[in-house]
């Protein structure tokens, strides 16, 4: 999955629940996947500021 990927499912997920186009069984769910995908893009952001620091610092 690609952090843009991962990032839409979140809005369309925040989305549905201030809609409340969901029922609370759903939005269990919703909020679990949720917390996977933030935990998704917190890693993915890390590891590019990672990379990114790397490459400046080779730089120098």
């Amino acid at each position: 999955m690609k952090y843009e990927e991962a990032m839409k499912r979140l809005e369309e997920i925040v989305s549905r629940i201030e809609e409340n186009k969901m029922d609370i069984d759903q939005i269990g769910e919703s909020l679990k996947e949720a917390r996977e995908l933030i935990k998704f893009c917190k890693d993915k952001l890390y590891k590019t500021d990672e990379e990114i620091k790397k490459i400046l610092e080779s730089q120098d």
